[in-house]
């Protein structure tokens, strides 16, 4: 299975739950997990982080050979996502609140069987248009549920001594 990760599961885990000074070994586990091909960050969300001058920017840029997805985004997949997902006639405001979320969940529908995205957005189904949540066009489009951090931790069994 391949985790394709949204940009808020990095910042959120620096931000909160696992810095990356206090828990390098999330960190060093999640490059670990990208070198196998399990976990990748498509370009358009490393570009959100990339935006940042922080020490997740420096990770980031650090371990790119790792952890950055290698495809190109299909763009009928891409409009799809959008068109079926949001909106088909989302406007140019809108299109900005939706941001690069149609293209983590496209990447995802290529290979649904094998791949499966990972966001720390939270359900909210009465959201209409813009404002859908990743969780909910996911299960519309392709049917499962995406992941949140910890299901991922749990489906690729982290600890902090894994090296071992």
């Amino acid at each position: 299975m391949l985790y394709l990760l949204d940009a808020n599961v990095l910042i959120t885990a620096n931000n909160s739950y696992y810095p990356l000074r206090r828990v390098p070994e999330f960190w060093d586990w999640l490059v670990n997990c990208g070198t196998q091909g399990q976990v990748k960050i498509p370009l358009e969300m490393y570009d959100e982080i990339d935006g940042y001058k922080d020490d997740l920017r420096s990770w980031l840029r650090t371990n790119k050979s790792s952890l950055l997805f290698a495809e190109e985004v299909d763009v009928g997949m891409l409009t799809y996502v959008t068109e079926s997902g949001y909106a088909s006639n989302l406007n140019e405001e809108e299109l900005e609140t939706v941001g690069k979320d149609p293209f983590l969940i496209a990447y995802a529908l290529v290979d649904p069987e094998h791949r499966r995205v990972v966001t720390t957005e939270v359900s909210r189904p009465s959201a209409t248009r813009a404002n859908r949540k990743i969780p909910d066009v996911c299960k519309e489009l392709q049917g499962f549920d995406s992941l949140t951090t910890f299901e991922l931790i749990e489906a690729l069994d982290f600890t902090t001594d894994w090296k071992r």
